[in-house]
């Protein structure tokens, strides 16, 4: 896979838009500068052009006038410097030594560019008026049409905006060159953010639980940090779950391995004369131990990460509770426990998921079962807003309910835990917070009441 500098590419990106943006900039000035000088140039021509109307309009003709053509040294513009022709009717009046072009004037004032016989430009005007014909500006019945050609060489102005647009071309190159040559530079300056971020990065590890990028002060990189921060959370989570999962099994393996081979080499170096099947019996009560254990486990991680999300739909609680205790009836009936149940009269509904709440259930009535006092009382209680569970625990204190919820811990390690590994409530705890419910705990008098309500 190809890479490419991040840095060189703002520098080139950078760099053009501040040559088009100048480039832009420098024609609209162009543009406007020429068109200024322009106007500035043609009054500058119709100024002279009107003077010389004037002069020709009122002047002392009658002493000036030989053989019907104005002598063209009354008149300014002699020497090459300005090009003339004044005509009244078909009668030329006066003309410069070198006449300039005709063109068709649909207007007047009429501007144009022309060019002499030598290839000079020039910039040309076009007058008409209307000559008196007796020098005291009256007009008489016999007054006649004129019309003034008047130009002027156009080559200054002409230098003028080549001189300017030379200035401005160099004013671009100039910007552009400096632009160039500082963006790297600055880009660079830029972002020197990221490379305090790579520098965080480089300490981020599986060695260092609980280390974060630094808090950026730069407003883009504000969310990215805040965002990786939280992937590095749920990754410290779940790094901490695989290590608590593997720590928690590895404990339970150990001792029901031990325990295992603890009983076959005693059987093999002494042997009790048992009935074999009553030894393989105890060595799959063993074995389905440590099976429920890895299963109650692997849920266990698979609530608290998420991967088992809550479905909800309608679910009928009393059935869902009757068909637990079903489940349960041998071990209740084992052990001489009476059952005391107080449903609400009406059917009880919820939406919910069935099998995250079979497991609240499950655990809570296994736990309740095979904790409670021989030949005591179970109390299961369904009403609309919660499910009650009550048995007679006389060997907990209240300093123990702190510690319910606790993988791997069970109160004693007699007959009564025989079996249980401590998940239950464990398991019974993420799978409610994941039902968004709520697990209360509550001793009174001797009897644990287990409250789930939604």
């Amino acid at each position: 896979m190809k890479t490419f500098s991040l840095r060189l590419r703002l520098t080139l990106l950078l760099a053009i838009a501040t040559l088009v943006a100048l480039g832009i900039a420098a024609w609209v000035v162009d543009w406007r500068a020429d068109a200024e000088m322009q106007q500035r140039f043609d009054s500058a021509l119709l100024a002279r052009a009107q003077a010389f109307a004037a002069l020709a309009k009122f002047g002392e003709r009658n002493v000036a006038v030989e053989n019907d053509v104005l002598r063209s040294n009354l008149f300014p513009g002699a020497g090459g410097k300005s090009w003339y022709e004044l005509r009244c009717g078909n009668t030329e009046i006066a003309h410069s030594a070198e006449v300039p072009p005709r063109i068709a004037a649909a207007g007047v004032p009429y501007f144009a560019d022309t060019r002499t016989s030598d290839g000079r430009l020039l910039r040309q005007v076009v007058l008409r008026f209307t000559d008196t014909g007796n020098g005291n500006g009256r007009a008489d019945r016999h007054a006649a049409t004129c019309e003034l050609r008047y130009a002027l060489d156009r080559g200054p102005l002409d230098e003028i905006l080549g001189t300017l647009d030379l200035i401005l071309l160099g004013s671009i190159l100039g910007a552009f060159l400096i632009v160039l040559a500082l963006t790297p530079w600055l880009v660079r300056r830029g972002l020197r953010p990221l490379r305090t971020l790579d520098a965080a990065m480089a300490r981020i590890g599986p060695d260092a639980p609980g280390e974060r990028l630094p808090r950026a002060d730069t407003r883009e990189l504000a969310p990215l940090v805040a965002r990786f921060n939280e992937v590095l959370a749920r990754m410290d989570e779940g790094l901490a779950r695989e290590r608590q999962f593997a720590a928690g099994l590895a404990h339970e393996l150990r001792t029901r391995l031990a325990e295992l081979r603890t009983l076959v080499d005693v059987e093999m170096r002494y042997p009790s004369e048992r009935n074999p099947r009553s030894v393989l019996g105890e060595i799959g009560t063993i074995g389905g131990e440590l099976e429920a254990t890895v299963g109650a486990l692997l849920q266990l991680t698979r609530i608290e990460s998420g991967v088992q999300a809550a479905q909800h739909e309608p679910v009928d609680v009393q059935a869902l509770v009757t068909r637990v205790l079903t489940r349960h009836g041998e071990a209740l009936h084992a052990r001489g426990l009476r059952l005391v149940r107080a449903d609400a009269q009406a059917t009880v509904r919820i939406e919910t998921d069935p099998a995250l709440l079979e497991i609240v259930l499950d655990n809570l009535l296994g736990n309740a079962i095979a904790y409670s006092a021989a030949a005591s009382e179970i109390n299961v209680n369904v009403t609309p807003r919660h499910i009650e569970i009550g048995n007679a625990a006389p060997g907990l204190g209240e300093s123990d309910l702190a510690r319910f919820g606790q993988r791997f811990w069970r109160k004693g390690a007699g007959e009564d835990g025989a079996g249980h590994a401590g998940l239950g409530l464990a398991l019974a705890q993420a799978s409610t917070r994941a039902l968004g419910m709520r697990l209360e705990f509550a001793l009174t008098a001797g009897v644990l009441n287990a409250t789930l309500a939604w």
